[in-house]
């Protein structure tokens, strides 16, 4: 009796779902597990969120920005996330993370960006004509930037001085502390952790 041989299809399938679930193993199971230990093993920190830690209590990431309003503390970069505004207001929620995606001409991208220069000046008792940094009155991309130029904070620096009863001076001492440099010292542009430096001026 002859041996029937495998149909085409089968043949076929064989292989492929073979191949599947050779790549569902590896990309899915392998890879990610791989990536895990190294990470946590050479940057502990990093790979568990950049957590910042006051009296052994998570009180934040220095990567997600929080929303600082009252006037003793330095304000971050305007939050995209709050999607909804009013009462349920939710900025720097990652979980809604993007931008307004508004284009440069758009009408309401220009009407915000006015509101919030003329908001920002009176906030910091500035000048009309006083230029107001364009991170102090734009979204990031992602809506959740933990930072701020030199410029913002600098601007801000009397507001939170005069708020805490302290000298400018001191309270530009703790910008210039918490300043972060370029990026392997040309990549990008100096700037300060809204969370880090408030927490240096409780201290």
């Amino acid at each position: 009796m002859a041996i029937q041989s495998r149909s085409p299809i089968i043949s076929l399938l064989i292989p492929a779902i073979t191949t599947a679930l050779w790549f569902i193993l590896l990309c899915g199971v392998i890879y990610p597990l791989a990536t895990t230990v190294v990470a946590n093993l050479l940057f502990p920190y990093q790979a568990q969120g950049s957590l910042i830690t006051v009296n052994n209590k998570v009180i934040g990431s220095e990567l997600i920005g929080q929303n600082f309003a009252a006037p003793k503390y330095f304000h971050p970069r305007p939050s995209a996330t709050n999607k909804t505004g009013g009462t349920d207001a939710q900025p720097y929620n990652a979980a809604n993370s993007g931008a307004t995606n508004y284009g440069p001409t758009n009408k309401k991208l220009i009407d915000a960006v006015k509101g919030a220069i003329t908001a920002y000046r009176k906030e910091n008792g500035l000048a009309d004509n006083t230029p107001v940094p364009i991170d102090a009155v734009t979204n990031s991309a992602s809506g959740l930037d933990p930072d701020i130029s030199i410029a913002n904070a600098n601007l801000q620096a009397s507001r939170v001085a005069k708020a805490r009863n302290k000298p400018v001076g001191e309270v530009q001492k703790l910008i210039s502390d918490n300043t972060t440099g370029r990026q392997w010292g040309f990549l990008g542009e100096p700037h300060v952790n809204v969370l880090k430096l408030n927490l240096a001026l409780d201290k």
